[in-house]
């Protein structure tokens, strides 16, 4: 296996893991609307991902990092070509870390209402964005010999990647309900249990739909072992949520993720960014590659530096692994 190759993997990996966090701090976003029903809940909620909706963001930061190391031609595209739903979930994430600050840094109900709505929002786009922009990708866009995006921005919304958006904003939103069933006691947790199984179901129609869809158009053996264990997965966490299991429920929802995830790119590879005006013309692993010395350097950092990250990130789990409830906030604010 070519160093592309293998950074091509180690990219993957990173935005399954960036799904796999960030998605579930996404979804507990948009249950502040959907499950809360007092601003003392709505603080439950927000406290269950307050020590470490910053650190799954990492996760994004090295992807695209890494991608713009590696994969210089692939970073270059991808941005200019999806420029504006990129920029709206760069301002959706700065809106929300500083909505999770500002907050309850004043008592008036208009102004922790107004911050609340932030949230809410700044969680929901992205959610649905990163699902339209990953089916382009998978599908692939209008690009030119140059390896230059020459579409629109309407050629973007097209049905196939309007669907993924549905796909990662309900599942995203599954696996926060299920990770606030895991994370809180008393009726917040019963309520979420119940709202997961609503909307598991939901995303478990439209997730055999997308994928069964990329199946047919892209798969092969390996994408097909990946869709039958996202799919059984999601199964299994829907059935050990009605059990009260809520630990393998998350798991399982997470596993589906990674599933997911895993059969896009096993459907992408060996290209990047397909183009849909000529094969010829698709940016691959191996045209859009940093020279082999880059990637070479690229390997040693990753190789000192990933395991550290990981290990805080874990201990930063492990300490606040705790269940909270209303009776644990002091003043409704």
């Amino acid at each position: 296996m070519e160093l592309h190759d293998v950074w091509f993997v180690l990219i993957a990996v990173l935005w399954t893991g960036y799904f796999f966090l960030e998605g579930f701090d996404f979804g507990v976003g948009v249950l502040t609307k959907l499950l809360a029903r007092d601003r003392a809940e709505k603080r439950v909620l927000i406290n269950t991902i307050g020590p470490v909706w910053d650190g799954n963001e990492v996760w994004l930061l090295s992807a695209g990092g890494a991608t713009f190391a590696a994969f210089p031609e692939w970073y270059a595209t991808l941005f200019s070509g999806f420029y504006l739903p990129l920029l709206v979930i760069l301002l959706c994430l700065i809106v929300r870390g500083v909505a999770f600050e500002y907050r309850a840094k004043r008592p008036e109900e208009n102004w922790q209402r107004n911050w609340e709505h932030a949230i809410f929002w700044c969680s929901l786009l992205p959610a649905f964005l990163w699902g339209v922009a990953f089916g382009n990708i998978v599908h692939g866009v209008k690009l030119d010999r140059d390896f230059e995006y020459v579409g629109g921005f309407w050629d973007l919304l097209n049905p196939y990647a309007l669907l993924g958006g549905l796909v990662t904003l309900t599942l995203f939103t599954f696996h926060g309900t299920v990770f606030t069933a895991l994370k809180t006691v008393g009726e917040i947790r019963e309520r979420a249990r119940a709202l997961a199984l609503k909307v598991g179901l939901v995303t478990a129609v439209l997730a055999l739909a997308f994928l069964v869809w990329t199946q047919a158009d892209k798969g092969d053996g390996a994408s097909l072992v990946a869709l039958v264990v996202a799919v059984a997965a999601l199964v299994a966490a829907l059935v050990a949520n009605q059990a009260g299991r809520e630990g393998w429920s998350f798991a399982l929802s997470g596993v589906t993720i990674v599933a997911a995830v895993a059969m896009l790119f096993l459907t992408l590879f060996p290209n990047v960014m397909p183009s849909t005006l000529n094969p010829e013309w698709s940016l691959t692993v191996t045209n859009a590659s940093s020279s082999p010395y880059t990637l070479k350097i690229m390997t040693w950092c990753a190789v000192i530096a990933t395991p550290i990250v990981m290990l805080y990130q874990g201990w930063t789990y492990w300490v606040f692994r705790k269940r909270i409830g209303t009776q644990h906030i002091a003043e409704a604010h």
